[in-house]
C-alpha cells in the first residue's frame, strides 16, 4: 500500500468523494440550489424560446477561463442556455454538488469522476474539455528546489511530495513517473495543499516538491531558486485529459435536451477557444485575478470537447495498478452517448 502522509489510499477516496463539502460563492447571480432544479424534459434547444439556467462547477485555475470565454461569446446562450459558474477549489467538492443536484454541471478532472462512480455515486461524462499536451512544456509539472538533489522523478522515492489532493492526477502521475524510472513508488509521501500555499512550504523546507498547473507552474519556475523535475502526464500518460465535463446519471436521464445543448455548446465553445487561445488568456486577469502580463504568456492546455477515451482507458488502468479503484473504470459506459 502506497505511502501517504494524510492516511491511507482508501480512506482518501472515501472522504475525498463522498465526504467533501459542495462548493461555495458564485461568480454573479444567484447561488446553486433551489434556484435552479432539474426540469423533467429540459427546455434548451427545445425552441420555445426560453432560456435554461444552468449552474456549472468550476476550478479556479486558467483552463476555466474557456467557460467564461464561451459566455463572453455568447455561444451558451446561442444555445439556450443561461450559464452561471460556480468556482471551487478541488474537483471532489463538486462531485457531491452534482449528485444531489444544486449543480447540474461540473468542469474537472476525469479521474476524481472515475473514482465517484467507484464508490457508488451515478456520474456520466458529457464532453471532453482540455488535454494535457503530448510533448514540450506541459501544462503541469513536479518543481523543487535548486539545491535539493531532485533531478528525477526517481528521486522522489523516500521524499514528501505535495499535490492539491490525495488520490487524484497529481500523485497518480507522479507514482507512475517515478516507477518508470526505476523507483519504487509506495516510498513517496504525500500531503495536501492548495495550490496557492505550495511554494510557501518548498521554501521553508517542508515539503521536498510540488504538483503544480498553470498558472502556479509558471510563477514557480521563474523563481532560479526553483527546478523542474519534469512532467508526469508525459511520462504516464501522454496528452492525458486533465479535465471533462460532466453531470449526475439521474440529471441526464431527465434533462436530455439540456445535456444535448449543452455537450453541443461547451464543444463549440472549446473548438473556438483553441483557435483563439489569445483571446482566452485575455480573460484571466478578469477570471482569476491575473496580471494581464502574465496571462499573455501562459502555457495553456489543449480545449477539445471530443473525450480521448484511449487515454482515459489508459488512465484507468494505472488507477487499478495504484488501487485508487477496485475495478478498472468502463469510461465508455460512464459516458454520455
Amino acid at each position: 500500500m502506497r505511502n501517504t502522509i494524510t492516511g491511507k489510499l482508501s480512506t482518501a477516496a472515501a472522504g475525498g468523494v463522498l465526504l467533501a463539502l459542495a462548493l461555495t460563492g458564485c461568480s454573479g447571480g444567484s447561488t446553486a440550489g433551489s434556484d435552479a432544479e432539474s426540469s423533467p424534459s429540459g427546455s434548451a434547444g427545445s425552441g420555445s424560446g426560453e432560456m435554461q439556467e444552468i449552474v456549472v462547477g468550476v476550478l479556479s485555475i486558467a483552463p476555466s477561463s474557456a467557460m467564461q470565454y464561451g459566455i463572453d461569446e455568447g455561444i451558451f446562450e446561442k444555445h439556450g442556455l443561461d450559464i452561471e459558474l460556480q468556482p471551487g477549489t478541488g474537483g471532489a467538492a463538486m462531485l457531491p454538488a452534482v449528485s444531489t443536484g444544486d449543480i447540474q454541471f461540473a468542469v474537472g478532472n476525469p479521474l476524481s469522476v472515475m473514482v465517484a462512480k467507484d464508490k457508488g455515486l451515478d456520474m456520466k461524462i458529457v464532453s471532453g474539455y482540455s488535454n494535457s499536451l503530448a510533448e514540450g512544456n506541459d501544462i503541469n509539472g513536479v518543481v523543487t528546489r535548486a539545491d535539493s538533489g531532485i533531478t528525477s522523478f526517481g528521486d522522489l522515492e523516500g521524499k514528501t511530495t505535495t499535490v492539491n489532493a490525495i488520490n487524484t492526477q497529481g500523485d497518480l502521475t507522479i507514482m507512475e513517473a517515478a516507477a518508470l524510472d526505476g523507483a519504487d513508488p509506495e516510498k513517496i509521501k504525500f500531503n495536501e495543499l492548495p495550490f496557492p500555499d505550495m511554494e510557501a512550504q518548498l521554501e521553508m523546507g517542508n515539503t521536498d516538491a510540488i504538483w503544480l498547473p498553470e498558472p502556479f507552474l509558471s510563477r514557480a519556475l521563474a523563481n532560479p531558486d526553483y527546478a523542474l523535475v519534469g512532467y508526469p502526464n508525459q511520462e504516464a500518460v501522454p496528452g492525458m485529459p486533465t479535465m471533462v465535463t460532466f453531470t449526475s446519471g439521474r440529471y441526464a436521464d431527465e434533462n436530455p435536451d439540456t445535456v444535448k445543448a449543452f455537450k453541443e455548446a461547451v464543444t463549440e465553445t472549446l473548438t473556438q477557444a483553441q483557435a483563439n487561445v489569445d483571446d482566452v488568456r485575455a480573460t484571466l486577469p478578469a477570471f482569476m485575478g491575473m496580471d494581464a502580463a502574465v496571462a499573455e504568456k501562459l502555457n495553456m492546455e489543449e480545449f477539445d470537447g471530443e473525450l480521448r477515451s484511449d487515454q482515459l482507458d489508459d488512465m484507468g488502468a494505472l488507477m487499478l495498478k495504484y488501487e485508487f479503484v477496485a475495478k478498472e473504470p468502463d469510461v465508455d459506459a460512464m459516458t454520455v452517448q
